[in-house]
């Protein structure tokens, strides 16, 4: 690759942190275009050509369109001074996106509270209207058969879908099923690799990007789990170690990727997942929610 692209780039180097110049990696890319080999020139000429898109693409995604590995993007983005893909994706959307933006895609400067409220429900109603039509019948009869046969289930979440893992723990811990939270990534990777095949995994992740869910997915199959995933529709790396995909169908904003209408719409799929469950276990999971509401019940006045 040529040295002589490096004269072209901004002087102030990006700082390590996350308060990277919006246009900062953007310029760097520019800069480094001519000198690149062909492989990552095609990743540069898809990610300058088509922003607006990009932001809204999975590193699959933007791997499958320009002709690459899901390696040579990342590699291409800490080349032009990103941490990763999805922070490539938030420098974008910083120069696309108005600031009052960065609060919830479709708010404009000026609303009333009441115009915020309608704008921000309607984001959820869609949310869930659009998974209903995506969610497969049979995805979830096989995810809710292979969870029910397993002799332990750990759930996996990491940041925003971590409060759904927590979720989904409590409910089947209700109808009476032996399951595991973790929502640590050192727990999640000892857990995994010590999973067997009398063990199942449930992991959420919109992007289906999150290196430390990938990573315990990863391992629980190959230490022989069987393995369930409730993921945005749409091509990511989570879903090359998933028996049984869920997907959901939450916008992915410019600027949050992974926002309140993601969680809605994993709610959602968790609960129709966990009703399913319940009623394939029948008179067990019933005893078991007889007896969780009784122990519920002294923690009330």
């Amino acid at each position: 690759m040529s040295r002589s692209a490096p004269t072209r780039l901004p002087r102030d180097p990006i700082p390590s942190g996350g308060n990277t110049p919006p246009l900062a990696a953007i310029e760097r890319l520019r800069a480094l275009r001519s000198g690149l080999p062909p492989t990552a020139a095609r990743i540069a000429d898809l990610i300058l050509s088509r922003q607006a898109e990009v932001v809204h693409m999975s590193v699959t995604e933007v791997a499958e369109h320009a002709g690459a590995s899901e390696g040579s993007v990342i590699a291409l983005c800490r080349q032009v001074g990103a941490r990763g893909f999805q922070h490539l994706k938030i420098e974008l959307a910083r120069a696309l996106t108005q600031p009052v933006q960065a609060i919830h895609e479709d708010l404009e400067p000026g609303d009333a509270p009441a115009t915020v409220m309608r704008k921000v429900f309607a984001a959820g109603i869609q949310a869930l209207q659009d998974t209903l039509a995506v969610l497969d019948p049979a995805a979830l009869a096989r995810a809710a058969s292979l969870l029910c046969a397993a002799k332990r289930i750990e759930v996996y979440g990491i940041g925003s879908a971590a409060p759904v893992a927590e979720d989904a723990h409590m409910r089947m811990l209700r109808i009476g099923l032996d399951v595991r939270l973790a929502v640590d990534s050192h727990v999640q990777a000892v857990s995994a690799a010590l999973a067997g095949p009398k063990v199942a995994t449930l992991t959420i992740s919109h992007s289906g990007s999150s290196v430390e869910t990938i990573t315990a997915t990863r391992l629980a199959r190959e230490a022989g789990a069987r393995t369930v995933i409730i993921t945005n529709l749409g091509r990511n790396p989570l879903q090359a170690h998933a028996d049984v995909v869920l997907s959901t169908a939450a916008r992915e904003t410019r600027f949050r990727t992974e926002a309140m209408t993601s969680r809605i719409a994993q709610l959602a799929v968790v609960d129709a997942l966990i009703s399913s469950m319940a009623l394939a276990r029948g008179g067990d999971a019933i005893l078991a929610l007889r007896r969780s509401s009784e122990v519920l019940s002294l923690k009330r006045y």
